[in-house]
């Protein structure tokens, strides 16, 4: 990935500990990682790397220790509760290996919640959340719920949900890890399209070594440094 490409994620010095009463677990210890617009990175490592921890701190759903991230150039340490709140709504979306979908609402109501907390109209949110779901070749399923779906289903239509507003970034944590290999790749030929084709930059946590090759580059993590 050359310099003349935008750096999208500037980490350093990141760290974070976790602290037990007298013990203080020191999980990520001094990482340094930038990012480029439009690049898919995977991050891989042992269990107990610091992985999860990692792409937790610098998508802002965690504080770090210490350290600073900057996206897009915003120095997002200085960032109130609220400011991240917004950030995270407008300019990142996020995939996890348990889908997170809400069992009491359909895929498409699913997939309306962060457009109808952005302020979108009922109508506007729920026409997006449709086009949303053609793109992951699940508009037939719109009106199911998600008992109603299988695992390869239910992560399509965290997918769609994670995309709908259009964010800058993708974060996904393990998007792979429960489901079967078929299903498996049907969700990396997705990560793949929205990387080549729509340029969404993508940072993902895996421990599956084929899924790590289908990224531009892998960051590997031990004992929460990069090597």
């Amino acid at each position: 990935m050359t310099s003349t490409k935008k750096v999208l994620i500037e980490v350093t010095n990141l760290t974070k500990s976790f602290i037990d009463g007298p013990v203080a677990t020191h999980v990520l210890k001094g990482v340094d990682m930038t990012v480029y617009e439009g690049e898919f990175v995977a991050i891989m490592g042992r269990s107990g790397a610091g992985k999860s921890t990692f792409l937790y701190q610098v998508s802002l759903l965690d504080n770090p220790t210490g350290g600073s991230i900057k996206i897009n150039g915003h120095n997002v340490d200085n960032f109130s509760n609220e400011e991240k709140t917004r950030f995270r709504l407008t300019e990142l979306g996020y995939v996890f290996q348990d889908y997170s979908l809400l069992p009491e609402l359909t895929a498409c109501e699913n997939i309306m919640i962060p457009l109808l907390m952005q302020g979108l109209s009922r109508k506007t949110a729920r026409d997006r959340a449709i086009k949303a779901l053609a793109s992951v070749n699940l508009d037939h399923r719109e009106n199911n719920l998600p008992s109603e779906l299988s695992g390869g289903e239910q992560q399509r239509v965290s997918i769609a949900r994670a995309i709908t507003h259009k964010p800058r970034i993708l974060f996904a944590d393990e998007p792979t890890a429960n489901l079967d290999s078929f299903s498996s790749n049907l969700v990396m030929d997705i990560f793949k399209k929205l990387n080549k084709e729509d340029g969404l930059t993508i940072v993902m946590v895996t421990h599956e070594e084929e899924f790590g090759k289908m990224a531009d580059r892998i960051v590997k993590l031990a004992d929460g440094m990069v090597v």
